[in-house]
């Protein structure tokens, strides 16, 4: 009983129907076709199936998808974006200043601490003189570290004017070309890992962010005392003219831009009173 009413069924969906149109004053046909059940189903499946695939091409490629609830906006995907490498770079620094901290204790423990920084100096940890501070203060860990910063600056023979000065290293990566004002290079070479975050060595106002021919994407930063820094070369930048930067903030992505880049590498210059001076004598890269 079962199979006849199957039978049955797809009978009727394979049966034969005509479609006629006839002109309605002569009753003329005009045009027909034939059809069944199952290819009016086929034909209509098939349809909504092209206007479904159609509409969601349209709102994935276009701006349409902005207006789905839930989808971020362009400038919220930005705003993402820029956090993500703020937390980046502070997570670089906090590295950075964790690994000074344990060079500290290491010299007020009497040993030789692992960090480069005491292997490119002549001072021994028995000459640096620390003072006893309030262990509950603070700042403590801020002014040993000044303290010895300025040690180890008056043994590598730096202007007085800015011997005081803490520059962060703008990326870490190694000098593949050095300072060299006889030869017009008036700065260094720093290569480091792709799409490294490049940092504002100083605090201070964007006086020029843009593209040059030679270059690249350059930032220029005024900072106090006459100082100037300049990062060049870069894949992209953060920052616009005018805006201020904190010492250590995050203002460009290492690259390879400009006629006179030949690999992807950071070029940086730092200038006093129109001065070049030389990087490696003030920042421990």
């Amino acid at each position: 009983m079962e199979e006849k009413k199957r039978q049955k069924f797809f009978g009727k969906l394979k049966d034969k129907y005509r479609l006629i149109i006839y002109n309605d004053t002569t009753f003329q046909s005009v045009w027909s076709m034939k059809l069944s059940r199952l290819k009016v189903f086929t034909v209509t499946s098939l349809l909504s199936a092209t206007i479904v695939i159609l509409v969601i091409l349209l709102i994935a490629t276009t701006a349409l998808r902005e207006y789905i609830p839930g989808y971020p906006k362009a400038e919220y995907r930005q705003m993402l974006v820029h956090n993500a490498l703020k937390v980046d770079s502070l997570e670089n620094e906090l590295a950075k200043r964790d690994e000074f901290f344990r060079g500290i204790k290491a010299i007020i423990a009497g040993e030789v601490p692992e960090d480069s920084l005491n292997t490119n100096t002549d001072i021994k940890p028995g000459e640096i003189e620390i003072k006893e501070y309030n262990h509950d203060s603070i700042f403590q860990d801020k002014l040993l570290a000044e303290q010895l910063s300025l040690s180890i600056q008056n043994n590598n023979n730096i202007k007085p004017g800015l011997s005081q000065i803490h520059f962060f290293v703008p990326v870490k990566g190694v000098v593949s070309n050095k300072f060299d004002s006889g030869k017009d290079h008036f700065g260094i070479d720093l290569v480091s890992k792709p799409n490294a975050i490049i940092s504002a060595v100083l605090k201070g106002t964007i006086i020029f962010s843009g593209w040059t021919l030679e270059t690249g994407y350059v930032i220029y930063i005024q900072h106090e005392s006459d100082l100037i820094s300049v990062y060049k070369h870069n894949a992209e930048l953060f920052k616009n003219a005018g805006d201020k930067v904190k010492a250590g903030e995050a203002i460009a992505i290492i690259g390879n831009t400009g006629e006179l880049s030949t690999g992807p590498h950071l070029h940086f210059e730092l200038w006093h009173n129109g001065n070049a001076l030389n990087p490696e004598q003030y920042i421990d890269f």
